[in-house]
């Protein structure tokens, strides 16, 4: 059986380019709505670049956190023309 760490990074591992997902999102495909916040924790501390944790966004559609930076974040969901 997965962890929900595993089945988080598996629901972001999907998300395509130029989509975004909110957290509360992301915790429900995972099998827990409730856990949005563990969601941004178990992200904080992902740094596989095969994991596009920038997609993952906040439910009032603003940024979020990131662990290399918000301007991080913008830049590269800008990229994408998220922004």
């Amino acid at each position: 059986m997965k962890t929900f760490s595993r089945k988080v990074l598996d629901v972001v591992k999907k998300i395509p380019r130029g989509e975004v997902l909110s957290y509360k999102e992301v915790a429900r495909l995972a099998g827990n709505e409730k856990a949005s916040r563990a969601v941004g924790n178990i992200l904080n501390k992902n740094y596989d670049p095969g994991i596009p944790c920038h997609r993952v966004i906040r439910s009032d559609g603003s940024v979020g956190g990131y662990n290399r930076g918000k301007k991080e974040k913008e830049r590269l969901l800008k990229i994408e023309n998220r922004t």
